[in-house]
Parts: C-alpha cells; sequence; structure tokens
C-alpha cells in the first residue's frame, strides 16, 4: 500500500509542478492536455522499464518490470488517479478534436482494464503462446542492446531481475490453481520444453554448444572487445559475471519452473473445451471478447459472422478452381493444394532460406507501390528472420516485433520454419504483407514515428485495430498488384479463411462446449491448411480466449469504413487520404475509429 500511495502522491505532485510551470505562458486547452498526457505517459514508462528499453532507452537498464499482483494493482491505481486527476483538470468541450479523441483514449485505456481485475486469475500464467518465461529470454536476446561496459553490467543485473520475476509469476500460477484454473496439459507439456530449451548448453551442461542467453552475452561481449570498448581482462569479468548469474540465478528459478510445471500437469486436463469450464469462465469470456474487439458484439453474433464469412469465401475460392481449371470439387483442390510437392519448399536449410529470400522480395516488391495508397510512410526498416530456436513451434504463426521509434532497431517479421511443411509457398505471399508492408510493420512504425499526438498514442496496441489493419492490408495488396500468380490469389483467401474459421472456432470452443476434437475437424472441413498448423493454432485459440475473434472483426469494420466513405465521397474518394485517416491516429477502439473515419469525411465534403 505504500508503494501505491507513493506512486499517486509523486504522479499529484508532478501536475502541480506542471501547471505552476505554464502559468506565465498562456496555453490552449488542447495544449494543456497533450503537454499532460505526455507527463503521464513519462511516470508510467517509469514504472514498465521493459518498455522502456523496447523504446530504445536506457533509463532502468538494469530492471525487469514487477510482474506481481501487487505490481499490476499499483498501475491499476496510478491509472485510475489520472482519469480523475484528467476530468478535473481540463474542459472536454474546449479540446480540439484530436485532444478530445485522445481523452476519450485514456479513459479508456483505463476501464477497459479496471473491467479486466477481477479476471486477472483466469488469465493463463504460463502457456505455450505468449508467456514471459520465454519473453523474458527473448526481451534480452532482441531488445537490451550492448554499446558500452556498462550496458552488459545492467545486462547481467536484469539476469537475476528475470529470476526474480519468474518467481513472481509461479507465485501468481499457484494462486491460479487454488481456483482450480490451469491451461490444458499440451500447454505444460510444452512450458517445460521451452525451459529445458533455455537450459541446454553451456553453463548449464556439457558439450560444445552455448545455452541462448549465455551465446546471446558472449557475443555481446565479444563485440564490445572487438571495438575496443573494453580490454580482456574485462571481458573475462563480464563472462564470468554472466557465468555465475546464469548459474546462481536463472539456473535455480527456471529448474523450480520445471519442477513445479511438471508436478502440476497431472491435474492439467488433457481433452478440455474451453475457459467455459473454469470458475465464471463465461464472464472471463465476455470480457475477453469485449477487449480483443472493444465492441459489445456476443459469443453467438460473432459465431454467426464467422459462419457466414467461411460461406462467402468459399464461393470465392471456387472462383479460383474455376480460373485454373482444377477438375475436381473444393474439397479436392484442398488435398491438391496441401499435397502437391510445387507448393512446397524442401525441408532443409536451402529450403528455409528460399522461405526468407522470397518473402524479402514480395515485401520489396509491394514496397515500390506504397506512395500510391499512402500519404504517410514509414521510416523504419524491415528485416525478415526464423524465430530463435529455443522458442520456435512447429506450424506456428509467424509474428512481427517492432523496432525502436527512432529506426535505430528494425521491425522484425519472424518465421516459424521448424517444419516447412506447414509453411506453404502459397500463403508465404498474404502473410508476408500481414506483418511487413502493408500491415504490422507500417502501421506500428508510423504509429511510433508520429508527431502530431501525444506520445501513449504512439505505442498503444488494440488487438481489433492492429490485426484489423493486417488482415485488411493483405486484400489491399492485391489492389497493389501482389498476387500475380492465382495460387498465391487462392493462398490469400486461404488466410482470410483461416480468420473467419477462428470466429467460429474461438467462440465455439469457449462458449459452446467444443473440443478440441472438435475445432480441428471444423477446421479441417473449410480449409486446406496443414494438420500440424491447425493443431497449434486450435491450441492456441484455447490458451488465449477471444483473441483471434479481432483479426476478422477488425478487418470488417475498416472495409466498412471504407465502403462508407467512397459512397459519400464518390469521386472526391482519395485513397490516400483514407488510409493516413486510420494510420495517422495510432492505434484505436473500433468506435473511435468510426468518429475519425466520420470526420475525415465531413472535412472532405466541406473541402469540396
Amino acid at each position: 500500500m505504500l508503494k501505491q500511495n507513493t506512486v499517486i502522491i509523486i504522479s499529484m505532485l508532478i501536475a502541480t509542478v506542471f501547471l505552476l510551470a505554464g502559468c506565465g505562458t498562456p496555453q490552449t486547452e488542447t495544449e494543456r492536455i497533450n503537454e499532460w498526457f505526455d507527463e503521464k505517459y513519462e511516470e508510467y514508462l517509469q514504472m514498465n522499464p521493459m518498455r522502456l528499453t523496447m523504446l530504445g532507452r536506457k533509463e532502468l537498464y538494469d530492471q525487469i518490470d514487477d510482474m506481481s499482483e501487487a505490481g499490476i494493482d499499483n498501475i491499476l491505481d496510478w491509472r485510475a488517479a489520472t482519469v480523475v486527476e484528467m476530468n478535473d483538470l481540463f474542459d472536454y468541450d474546449e479540446l480540439e478534436p484530436e485532444a478530445q479523441v485522445s481523452f476519450d483514449l485514456w479513459e479508456y485505456q483505463y476501464e477497459i482494464l479496471r473491467d479486466g481485475r477481477e479476471f486477472l486469475r483466469h488469465n493463463y500464467v504460463f502457456d505455450q503462446m505468449r508467456s514471459v518465461h520465454t519473453r523474458l529470454p527473448n526481451f534480452m536476446i532482441n531488445f537490451h542492446d550492448v554499446d558500452e561496459k556498462s550496458d552488459m553490467e545492467d545486462y547481467i543485473t536484469r539476469i537475476g531481475g528475470i529470476s526474480y520475476a519468474i518467481g513472481q509469476l509461479l507465485e501468481r500460477a499457484e494462486l491460479q490453481t487454488e481456483l482450480d484454473i490451469r491451461p490444458p496439459r499440451f500447454a505444460h507439456e510444452t512450458v517445460i520444453r521451452q525451459a529445458e530449451a533455455l537450459l541446454d548448453g553451456y553453463p548449464f551442461t556439457d558439450g560444445n554448444n552455448g545455452s541462448p542467453l549465455w551465446d546471446d552475452a558472449s557475443s555481446k561481449i565479444d563485440t564490445l572487445s572487438a571495438n575496443g570498448v573494453i580490454d580482456e581482462e574485462e571481458a573475462e569479468q563480464l563472462r564470468e559475471g554472466t557465468r555465475t548469474a546464469l548459474l546462481e540465478e536463472f539456473c535455480p528459478v527456471y529448474e523450480e519452473l520445471i519442477e513445479w510445471i511438471t508436478a502440476d500437469k497431472e491435474h492439467a486436463e488433457e481433452r478440455p473445451t474451453g475457459v467455459s469450464r473454469h470458475v465464471n469462465g463465461d464472464m472471463f469470456y465476455d470480457y475477453m471478447l469485449r477487449y480483443n474487439t472493444t465492441t459489445d458484439l456476443t459469443a453467438q453474433e460473432i459465431h454467426q459472422i464467422g459462419l457466414d464469412e467461411v460461406e462467402r469465401i468459399k464461393g470465392e475460392m471456387k472462383e479460383i478452381i474455376a480460373e485454373v481449371e482444377f477438375d475436381g470439387d473444393l474439397q479436392e483442390f484442398f488435398e491438391f493444394y496441401s499435397t502437391d510437392e510445387q507448393f512446397f519448399y524442401p525441408d532443409t536449410d536451402e529450403g528455409r532460406q528460399g522461405y526468407i529470400d522470397d518473402s524479402k522480395a514480395f515485401l520489396d516488391a509491394i514496397d515500390e507501390r506504397l506512395d500510391e495508397f499512402f500519404g504517410i510512410l514509414p521510416k523504419a526498416g524491415l528485416v525478415v528472420r526464423r524465430v530463435e530456436p529455443f522458442r520456435e513451434q512447429d506450424g506456428a504463426p509467424q509474428h512481427y516485433m517492432p523496432g525502436t521509434p527512432d529506426g535505430s532497431r528494425p521491425g522484425v517479421y519472424y518465421a516459424h520454419l521448424s517444419d516447412m511443411s506447414s509453411m506453404p509457398k502459397t500463403t508465404m505471399e498474404a502473410i508476408a504483407y500481414h506483418e511487413g508492408n502493408p500491415g504490422h510493420h507500417m502501421q506500428i512504425s508510423i504509429a511510433q514515428e508520429l508527431e502530431n499526438v501525444p506520445q501513449f498514442r504512439t505505442q498503444e496496441r488494440f488487438t481489433v485495430y492492429t490485426e484489423g489493419w493486417a488482415l485488411y492490408s493483405e486484400k489491399l495488396a492485391k489492389e497493389m498488384g501482389g498476387y500475380e500468380d492465382p495460387y498465391s490469389n487462392f493462398g490469400r483467401l486461404v488466410t482470410e479463411m483461416w480468420r473467419a474459421i477462428r470466429l467460429v472456432v474461438d467462440t465455439g470452443l469457449h462458449a459452446k462446449g467444443w473440443t478440441e476434437a472438435d475445432a480441428v475437424a471444423y477446421f479441417k472441413e473449410n480449409s486446406p491448411i496443414a494438420d500440424g498448423a491447425i493443431r497449434a493454432e486450435v491450441r492456441r485459440y484455447m490458451v488465449m480466449p477471444g483473441q483471434a475473434t479481432g483479426y476478422k472483426i477488425g478487418m470488417i469494420k475498416i472495409e466498412e469504413l471504407r465502403a462508407q466513405a467512397e459512397e459519400e465521397l464518390g469521386d472526391a474518394f482519395d485513397i490516400r487520404g483514407f488510409h493516413d485517416t486510420i494510420l495517422g491516429g495510432g492505434s484505436l477502439p473500433l468506435h473511435i475509429l468510426e468518429e475519425e473515419v466520420n470526420r475525415w469525411i465531413e472535412e472532405q465534403k466541406a473541402a469540396a
């Protein structure tokens, strides 16, 4: 409680200083609140050292976030205090429209998190998809840059911070099990494998290979030495410090994690349904749908939207089957599409490199057309990489990790390439556009680079917006000249079908009592997706309830807004202006995004 009260008192003192500092210079209400937002966001960052690092900043560089329930409550209490303060200090009606958006967004962020607090112990702490046991080492490898000796010393200290955080998370997992809430057994099994992989190699085991964190630390120390920043004696001291931290701090807590998960595994269900099986699980799922779609759509409504979209996309698929003159029905084409060797890279290092090289080629080609469809373009670079071995999973989905706002670290499109039979050539093009340009990389980079909105809006992420945009981008790329090969265009429909199926399967699992087998069967009936990818997908939905519904719901809303703008503006419709409106305010809940587009439409009418 003392820490919580201290944060709130500091917040109030900073606000007082801010108001006094502004007394000598007349400001508009919008200028005042924008300064206040930046003050508040800086306070937030000072409570989130890992976020600072991801932004390319080195304050609190030796610290890891507080991952305890108390830590979560401290930040929630701070958010509550800022909302009260905002309403007390500023007159909403005196704000310019964009500042009103920021006001509404700041309030919405708090309210959605506040409403989810009662379900904190429903969200699985350790699972195969998003758990911190792999995210923390990945964070160190990909985000903790080492340019000076002190950076490496902070790295070593942070190894201890990781160990402490895992201990906090173990406490939270134990609290979950008191409510008989735990993920399915397959999640436990994967967590054990992932944790063991982090302890495989020097200094934990004998052999020539190093463990993931040791290899990363050694590489960074070697670079310091090669650049003349440190001498060999200092390099050896840093190596010994790393070794000690890994053996005495990192290893014991990960062994404890493995031991605990192994013991708890026998209590986990082998053939579970969704989260509705837990106490208050139905309420939790309703909340997760609201959190992930920013709408009040019910599970039944989303399920029906999915069924309708599946049938519509099937119709478009049949048109392509006719175009390529395939002699057979949709199921027979699925079989051909899924098995013919022409659609796959060899399961070799050369095949994996081919996947990366061809993905880069598609992205390079689409980049040449960006300025025809967008006025705002990203400055940050993009690289394509294979997922690190310790967290790679057969058939797991590709994903994107953002770079820094200043462009010093590029965005990364990651691909799981351990099983090339799950990564067909036909869907590669659509997925590259989804993760790269004009999808995630473009949207997130533009948001981070915005200068006309408060900083907190440049870093916000709403699943329904970010994933809705990325899925819309897959289809937009066709307008931009992509998918010259009809089989790749069919692959685009496969990825859209994938997201439509998600609406059906996610709600089926969590609201209709479907089993994993039911979900897999529906997937196989309506898509040519590989068995390994289907199983990985379904298991993803089972541990991340509602998240998969955001993609298609977001895409549908963006398409509806574009259709509305085209109809109301007619010849005055400007595709560049529309896209800049969607991207130019950062990630937004759908109701606020709709307000922004409606305002742009009215501005265009007035200008015309």
